[in-house]
Formats: structure tokens, C-alpha cells, sequence
């Protein structure tokens, strides 16, 4: 982890249709690290090939700071994001050779290169990963398998931390977890917690399988207060969660509550909280070494036992299937 000392040169490339938000979510992660470190802790420019305004996927001009010719070799973090062609077969990676040229060029000189969405194709296409694993969006996985023999391609994580120096980030807004990510590396978990706080986020994808995640299965509700309730859940998993606890907390009867988070959210209070625990617990087995029990016991499904029937309902696995299969992508 970097001491909150150092400044990361960010250097993110953007060229003709690129996707907007795998060039801005992860500006806009960086930027806010910035405001609460109280510091300059990253400093963001965009490249393009010829510097000047660059115009992305969503008809959004984007004016870079540097051409590709004028980056240098001084760059922390490289940030590749991805564009499609459409065709009656679905999207198709646009692999520009102008591009893959200039990340192969580049990357050596950076401590990290980091894709996102279909980037990951140009990452291959430049050799970076070969002999990893990798992920992409999960529409383009298959393609990049075939391309690419020499990578391995799991197209279910959020993001893969494919090497020390490489990483692979999932589709459209799993830019923002791969982005967080690299900000807890650099900083540490708090700051990256405070940066998901601000953005309205979780802090809780870090890897993993997106279908599994509660905040990607629940949308917004129409009531403030519920939503306010599920955040309120996912940072206080250890305490007593149950309806009438929950109700209590709402100041409104158990029955009522109980039809008014089923209303507003199509489930139970107890099945949103079980969601919740798993995750968390995803988010142990992943990122941690601990016993199962003490896994168990943090998220606030209190032992093995609960923990085990909770992934089994929840994900059909078990705490050490999941653990085996994802430790190492995580």
C-alpha cells in the first residue's frame, strides 16, 4: 500500500468511441480520493492519439490533456478503457492498431495498467496478458477467449487482479469497483470506503461474481427511508437485524414494516438481510484468511454453520468452494 505521501500519475487513454463512463467513473473515483484524503493523492490526465477533443461512445466530447507522443514514461497507473462495433452477432471489441501499439509501448514504463469493460482486448492484443486470467464484459468474454488462447478468461468477476501490475475490470460500472480498488491498494480500505460513501456506492464488490451482488439486484426504492434502512443494514451487520428490530428502528409495527419493505423492495426484510451478510461474507473469503467461524461471526451470520446453509440458498457453493474459486482472482 502507498503512504498517503505519494501522487499517482493517472494517465487514462481515450480514443474515437470509447465508452464514457469507463473514462470518467474512474476519473470522478480518483478525483473524490483527492477531496477526502484532503490532498492531492492522484493526478488524472487523458491521452488521446492526437491529443485535442476526442469524441466517446455516448456523443460526448472529451478535450485530452496529452497526445499518446506525449505521455512519457512517468506514468503510475494506465487506465485502457474499451469500444465496440455493433453487428448482428453483438458488440465487437474495436481493436485499434494505433492503440494496442502505444499500450504496449507504455506499459512497461508504468507500475500498473489497468482495463476496463472491452479494454481487455486491447491489453491481449498488446501481449499483457498472456499466461493470466482476465476478465471482460461478460458479452465479449467468449470472443476473447477465442482470440486469445493464451489467457485465461473468467467473465465473472467485477474485476481481476490479473498480476501485480495488471488488472481486468468487467463491464460499464465495474469501473467504479476496479477503481476503488486501485484506490485502496494505493490508500487503504478507509479512504476508499469514504470515496464509495460519497459516490453512493458499496464498498463491498471487491471481486467476486457481479449476478451476486445485493446492491446490483436492488434497485432505488420509492421511500427515502428504506433506502436509508438497507444502507444502515449493509454497515451494521453485526447487530440484531431482525423484523421487529428493523420495525422498531422504522418506528412502525412489524406488520406494517414488514409490508412496506415488501412493497417497496419484492422481498423480506430477512432475505434482503441474509443477501447482505453473504455478501460480506463473499467479500471475507475473498480478501481474507480467516477461519470460517470468524467469518461467520463478522458479517453476522454467527457460525460456520449459518454460514455454510446461507452460501448454499444464497450461491449454490460452499464457503470453501467460493473461497478456492475466487481468492486467487480476487
Amino acid at each position: 500500500m502507498g503512504c498517503m505521501s505519494d501522487l499517482h500519475r493517472v494517465v487514462i487513454a481515450v480514443f474515437p468511441d470509447a465508452d464514457l463512463l469507463d473514462v470518467t467513473g474512474p476519473a470522478e473515483v480518483f478525483a473524490l480520493a483527492n477531496r477526502q484524503a484532503g490532498r492531492a493523492a492522484y493526478r488524472v490526465r487523458l491521452a488521446g492519439p492526437h491529443g485535442g477533443a476526442v469524441t466517446t461512445s455516448a456523443g460526448v466530447r472529451l478535450a485530452t490533456d496529452l497526445s499518446f507522443a506525449e505521455v512519457g514514461g512517468d506514468v503510475d497507473t494506465l487506465v485502457v478503457p474499451g469500444a465496440v462495433d455493433l453487428s448482428e452477432q453483438g458488440p465487437i471489441p474495436r481493436i485499434d492498431p494505433e492503440v494496442v501499439a502505444w499500450v504496449r509501448a507504455t506499459a512497461p514504463l508504468a507500475r500498473r495498467v489497468a482495463s476496463v469493460c472491452v479494454g481487455a482486448h486491447i491489453l491481449a492484443a498488446a501481449g499483457l496478458l498472456d499466461g493470466l486470467t482476465a476478465t471482460t464484459h461478460w458479452s465479449t468474454a467468449a470472443r476473447l477467449a477465442a482470440d486469445h488462447p493464451a489467457v485465461t478468461v473468467d467473465p465473472d468477476p467485477i474485476f481481476v487482479r490479473s498480476s501485480d501490475s495488471v488488472w481486468t475490470g468487467a463491464g460499464i460500472s465495474a469501473c467504479m469497483d476496479l477503481a476503488l480498488a486501485l484506490v485502496a491498494e494505493d490508500h487503504g480500505e478507509r479512504l476508499a470506503l469514504d470515496v464509495a460513501r460519497q459516490l453512493v456506492v458499496y464498498r463491498k464488490r471487491q471481486g467476486g461474481q457481479s449476478q451476486f451482488s445485493v446492491p446490483m439486484r436492488q434497485a432505488a426504492t420509492t421511500r427515502r427511508d428504506i433506502d436509508e434502512l438497507r444502507l444502515w443494514i449493509a454497515e451494521n451487520l453485526t447487530e440484531d437485524l431482525s423484523a421487529s428490530a428493523l420495525a422498531d428502528r422504522m418506528r412502525l409495527s412489524e406488520r406494517h414494516f414488514a409490508r412496506v419493505f415488501r412493497q417497496e423492495t419484492g422481498g423480506t426484510a430477512a432475505a434482503y438481510v441474509e443477501a447482505a451478510r453473504v455478501e460480506e461474507a463473499r467479500r471475507l473469503l475473498e480478501t481474507t484468511d480467516r477461519s470460517l467461524d470468524l467469518v461467520a461471526a463478522a458479517c453476522g451470520l454467527g457460525t460456520a454453520q449459518t454460514l455454510h446453509r446461507a452460501l448454499r440458498r444464497q450461491l449454490g457453493t460452499t464457503p470453501a468452494a467460493y473461497r478456492r474459486r475466487f481468492r486467487a482472482a480476487a
